[in-house]
């Protein structure tokens, strides 16, 4: 069953599933911050990561600016959108059950999508590595732009946990989702926090749409297959659950990359296997986003 694997083999799909977990575990950070603090469930993530890497494509080829300026600028004008996006279609429906949320953020994500590939077209789009050249460790050639982004991730997986769990405003954005009304008495504008919240959310699926542009070709549709499997790693770690959708992430991209390895028939279906474990085990635990 195991001939032909090579140490060479094994450590590379290894570092190539920890990859992939560097962007499963930003995209569901986003998702887990986004439901845990607001209890929306944004189907739109995976737009939003899209229009980051557009973003940062039009910036290169438009308006010339390069990877570097493109990486705090984009993931700013995804976040304005967000903001946009959560005043005029997400407000209204604020008090409403959670499947209205997913149904109106699903059809923003046919719209934005349906725009997109009806003036830029379903072929994938081109962005140069900002870091051409890489490492040879032995068992792979590690390009340096990859090794890049796992560092960047982590750090940035890492700062967003410790604002989130560490800070007044963090202990602030927990609280406006749980008692709102005592929030408001000490002054604090909580509609405007729900907003910025969400904005904050979405700038995070833009951020990871600026990094996936030079590995992933920039096209329409480039969020649509992946956020299924972010879902699934947000309930695997507990809907609202930030630390467990960063943990699950790094985990489910290495196991994801380990399957490969051996069994490479069910290298697909193995996140959604353990999630249905999961749903069938833990289900009241995993909605209720404390899954960590």
């Amino acid at each position: 069953m195991f001939d032909g694997i090579t140490p060479q083999l094994l450590f590379g799909q290894l570092l190539i599933g920890f990859i992939n977990g560097s962007f499963y575990a930003m995209l569901a950070m986003g998702l887990a911050i986004i439901f845990g603090l607001m209890r929306v469930v944004n189907f739109a993530h995976g737009a939003q990561y899209m229009l980051g890497a557009f973003v940062a494509w039009l910036l290169l080829n438009i308006f010339g600016v390069p990877y570097w300026g493109a990486l705090f600028i984009a993931p700013v004008v995804v976040a304005a959108f967000g903001l946009v996006m959560e005043r005029l279609i997400l407000k209204p429906i604020a008090n409403l059950d959670h499947l209205y949320s997913l149904l109106i953020t699903y059809a923003a994500t046919l719209v934005i999508e349906g725009l997109i590939r009806q003036r830029y077209g379903s072929t994938g789009l081109p962005y140069s590595s900002p870091l051409p050249g890489g490492v040879n460790l032995g068992f792979m050639f590690m390009p340096w732009y990859r090794l890049w982004v796992v560092l960047f991730s982590a750090v940035t997986c890492l700062g967003t946990w410790l604002l989130i769990e560490h800070t007044k405003l963090g202990a602030y954005l927990r609280a406006a989702n749980q008692a709102p009304e005592i929030v408001e008495s000490f002054g604090i504008n909580v509609p405007r926090m729900v907003t910025l919240t969400y904005a904050f959310g979405v700038g995070l699926a833009g951020l990871s749409g600026v990094l996936a542009a030079p590995i992933y070709q920039v096209s329409p549709s480039m969020g649509s297959t992946l956020m299924i499997t972010i879902f699934a790693v947000v309930v695997i770690g507990g809907m609202g659950s930030i630390v467990g959708a960063i943990v699950t992430g790094y985990v489910l991209g290495i196991l994801e990359g380990l399957t490969k390895v051996f069994y490479p028939e069910g290298a697909n279906l193995v996140i959604f296997f353990i999630m249905l474990v999961v749903l069938i085990f833990r289900p009241g635990v995993q909605l209720n986003g404390k899954g960590n």
